[in-house]
C-alpha cells in the first residue's frame, strides 16, 4: 500500500510539474511573441514555440518519473542500484536525443554541450555525441535571402560563383563555397533565419525545466548550465565577434608555423554572415585521408595537444568548441601540414590569476603533489572535490604512487574504481556548480581534445607532455605574451619542462639513449646539471 501511494505521489508530483512547466512555458512564449509587429510571424512562432516547449516538458516529465520509479526501492551503492541507474541513464539520454533531433536548433546545440562535458554519465556522452553530425541544411532560398538582406546586393553582384550546396551545416549556420570577383576562394557562413527569437523561447523553456528538475531532485543542481549555455549561444550568434576572436587567435599564434586561421573579409561580414578565406583540408580525425597523403597521426595529435595547451596555459584565450569538424589538417608537401582552426564563435578569456593557478595545478598533477593539488583546489573553488582533479585530468587517484608514464598497479585500479563509483550525480552537480565558469570551459575543451587524440589512435601521453610543457611556459609568461618565446624564457622553461618530462618517463627528444633515456631516470628526476644537458 505504501508503495502504491508513493508511486501515486511521484506521478502526481511529476504531473503537477508537467502542468506547471507547460503553463510557464506557454506564458513565457506568449509574452515574448505578442510584442511582435507581424501577426502572421507572431502566430507561426507562437505555435512552433508551444510545440517545441511541449515536447521538452513531456521528455523531462518522463525522465523524472523513470528515475524516481526505477530507483525507488534499491539500496544506494549496491550492484543492483548501479545496474538500474545505468539503464535509466540510457533511456533518459535516448529520450533527450530524440527531443534534440526533432526540435533541432538550440536543442541540438544543448545536446552537444552536454555530450562534451566528460563529467556527465557515459550513457549521455555516447548517445548525445551523435548530434555532432546531424544538422540538416536550410533551403538555399532562405540562405540567399539572409545574404541579400545583410549586404543589400544580389549574389551575382558580389560573387563570381556561389555553390548552392553547403559544404558544412551546423545547428545555427551553414557554410557555402564561393569565389569573389577577384577570383579569391572564400567560405561564406550564413546564420539560419529567425534564430534570435527562437533562442529566447528555447532558453526560457530550458530554464523552467532546470528549475523544475531541481525542485523534484534537490540533490541535483544543474541550473547553472542554462545561463552558461545561453551566454555561449549569444556569443555564437554574433559573427562579428567570431571574426574578432579569429583575428586575435591568429595574432596569438603568429610565431607557430603549424597553425593557420582563415583571413576575415570584413567588407563581407555582418552579425549574420561571415566571409573568410577558404582552406582545403581534411577533418582532423579522418585517419584514412591522413594515411593516404602520408601525414602521421602521431604528429597531428602532438600539434593539436600543443596548440590547445598553449591556448589554455599561455594565452588564456581558449577555443571552446574544438570538435573534429572545426579543425582541418591541410597538407603542405611531404609529411608537413597545417592545423587550420575554424569556428571561433565560442571563446573564453581567463583572468591572469586563474591562468597561473591552473598552470600550478598541472605542475602539481605531474609532480603528484597531493598537498599542492588540495591547496590549489581551494583557490579554484573546488573545495573537497579537488581530490578528483587527478582522476579527471590524469586518470589517477590523488595519493597514487605510480608514475604517470606507466600503468597503475592493480590495487590503484581497484581504488580508482571505488572512487569513481562513489562519485554520483549529486556529487557531479555539486562539483560542477562549485567550479569557476573558466574551469568548465577547460573541462569541455580538454574533453574534446582527448577525444580527438583517441580517435587518432595516439596515447594520451602526448597530451600530458604538451600540458606539462605549456604549464611551465605559462608560469614564465607575462599577460601581454611579449616575453613568450624569447631566449631566456625558453631556456628556463626547457630546464623545468625536462624535469617534468623525466617524471613522465620520457627522453627529451623521443629517440631514446644517452643521459636522457628512460633507463637513466626510472627511479626519479635527474640532478639539475644532468637535466640541463638534456635541454
Amino acid at each position: 500500500m505504501r508503495r502504491l501511494l508513493w508511486g501515486r505521489n511521484i506521478g502526481s508530483k511529476a504531473k503537477a510539474c508537467g502542468y506547471l512547466m507547460a503553463a510557464a512555458s506557454t506564458a513565457a512564449v506568449a509574452i515574448h511573441i505578442y510584442s511582435d509587429d507581424d501577426f502572421n510571424n507572431k502566430l507561426r512562432t507562437f505555435y512552433h514555440g508551444i510545440v517545441r516547449s511541449s515536447r521538452a516538458v513531456s521528455t523531462c516529465t518522463l525522465n523524472v518519473i523513470d528515475y524516481k520509479y526505477t530507483l525507488r526501492m534499491l539500496a544506494p551503492n549496491s550492484e543492483e542500484y548501479y545496474e538500474a541507474l545505468s539503464q535509466v541513464h540510457h533511456r533518459a539520454a535516448n529520450r533527450i536525443l530524440k527531443l534534440c533531433e526533432v526540435n533541432k536548433g538550440f536543442y541540438v546545440k544543448a545536446g552537444q554541450f552536454i555530450a562534451s562535458i566528460r563529467q556527465v554519465p557515459k550513457e549521455y556522452q555516447s548517445l548525445l555525441s551523435s548530434l555532432q553530425d546531424q544538422a540538416v541544411p536550410f533551403q538555399f532560398d532562405a540562405i540567399k535571402e539572409v545574404i541579400t538582406r545583410n549586404f543589400g546586393r544580389e549574389l551575382s553582384e558580389i560573387f563570381l560563383s556561389f555553390d548552392e550546396q553547403p559544404i558544412a551545416a551546423a545547428s545555427i549556420a551553414q557554410v557555402h563555397h564561393a569565389i569573389l570577383k577577384d577570383y579569391q576562394e572564400v567560405a561564406v557562413k550564413v546564420q539560419y533565419p529567425g534564430l534570435e527569437k527562437q533562442m529566447q523561447i528555447d532558453a526560457k523553456t530550458m530554464y523552467i525545466l532546470s528549475k523544475s528538475i531541481a525542485w523534484i531532485f534537490p540533490e541535483y543542481q544543474f541550473e547553472w548550465i542554462v545561463p552558461e549555455f545561453e551566454k555561449t549561444i549569444s556569443m555564437e550568434l554574433d559573427f562579428t565577434q567570431e571574426a574578432k576572436n579569429s583575428e586575435r587567435t591568429a595574432r596569438n599564434f603568429k610565431r607557430k608555423n603549424v597553425v593557420r586561421v582563415p583571413k576575415i573579409f570584413w567588407d563581407l561580414t555582418t552579425k549574420q554572415v561571415l566571409t573568410m578565406q577558404f582552406w582545403h583540408g581534411y577533418k582532423i580525425d579522418d585517419l584514412e585521408k591522413l594515411k593516404e597523403v602520408g601525414i602521421k597521426p602521431q604528429k597531428v595529435a602532438q600539434a593539436l595537444a600543443e596548440v590547445f595547451a598553449e591556448m589554455i596555459f599561455v594565452h588564456g584565450f581558449v577555443h571552446g568548441d574544438p570538435h573534429p569538424g572545426n579543425i582541418l589538417v591541410s597538407p603542405r608537401g611531404g609529411q608537413a601540414f597545417y592545423l587550420v582552426l575554424l569556428d571561433h564563435g565560442i571563446y573564453r578569456e581567463f583572468d591572469d590569476e586563474f591562468r597561473l593557478n591552473f598552470c600550478q595545478l598541472w605542475k602539481a598533477l605531474i609532480l603528484q603533489d597531493s598537498r599542492k593539488i588540495q591547496d590549489l583546489g581551494e583557490k579554484l573553488g573546488a573545495g573537497k572535490y579537488s581530490k578528483f582533479f587527478p582522476i579527471i585530468f590524469t586518470g589517477r587517484t590523488i595519493d597514487s604512487k605510480s608514475a604517470l608514464g606507466r600503468s597503475m598497479s592493480d590495487e590503484e585500479k581497484k581504488k580508482l574504481k571505488q572512487e569513481l563509483r562513489s562519485f554520483d550525480l549529486g556529487d557531479i552537480s555539486s562539483f560542477m556548480e562549485s567550479l569557476p565558469r573558466d574551469f568548465l570551459t577547460i573541462l569541455r575543451t580538454d574533453g574534446l581534445v582527448r577525444s580527438i587524440i583517441s580517435k587518432l589512435g595516439v596515447s594520451q601521453r602526448v597530451r600530458l607532455l604538451a600540458y606539462a610543457k605549456f604549464a611551465v611556459a605559462g608560469l614564465k609568461t607575462e599577460p601581454n605574451l611579449e616575453t613568450f618565446g624569447d631566449m631566456s624564457s625558453r631556456v628556463w622553461t626547457s630546464i623545468e619542462y625536462t624535469s617534468l618530462r623525466i617524471l613522465l618517463g620520457y627522453d627529451y627528444d623521443g629517440k631514446g639513449g644517452g643521459i636522457c633515456s628512460k633507463k637513466h631516470f626510472v627511479s626519479g628526476p635527474l640532478p639539475f646539471k644532468e637535466a640541463l644537458a638534456c635541454v
